[in-house]
């Protein structure tokens, strides 16, 4: 773990406004957010990006990006960290070739007439024929 700090973006959770939804925690690719004591909390520093996927789904408006003084966001720290954490979720799959999202990004499509997830290596072929 990094002690090196610089200002940067990083996600702030207000704790009044946050319910304990959960919601955020599955935006979250590198696992910085978890539901902790019925709050959602950033666990490490080094493990939130600053990118605010976890922003726009939660109800309450409690989570923001600030700019301020943080340890260095640390790619190697989200990987181990990762790898130790139990997969919660059941990874989706490409409707076209099975690739599932750990492998390749996916990304919601109607396909006739039903949802479906499609890779982005599949998507211009669906799209141009």
């Amino acid at each position: 773990m990094s002690s090196t700090t610089m200002t940067r973006q990083i996600v702030r959770i207000d704790e009044e406004a946050c319910t304990g939804c959960g919601l955020c925690v599955s935006p979250c690719a590198e696992g910085a957010i978890q539901i902790i004591d019925g709050k959602a909390k950033v666990v490490r520093e080094e493990l939130c990006d600053g990118a605010g996927f976890c922003l726009g789904v939660c109800p309450t408006g409690a989570l923001t990006i600030e700019t301020r003084e943080a340890v260095e966001f640390d790619h190697h720290a989200v990987e181990e960290h990762l790898a130790e954490a139990p997969k919660t979720y059941i990874p989706q799959v490409c409707f076209n070739c099975g690739t599932d999202e750990d492998h390749a990004p996916l990304l919601p499509v109607r396909h006739d007439g039903k949802s479906e997830w499609v890779c982005t290596r599949c998507l211009p072929a669906l799209i141009h024929g």
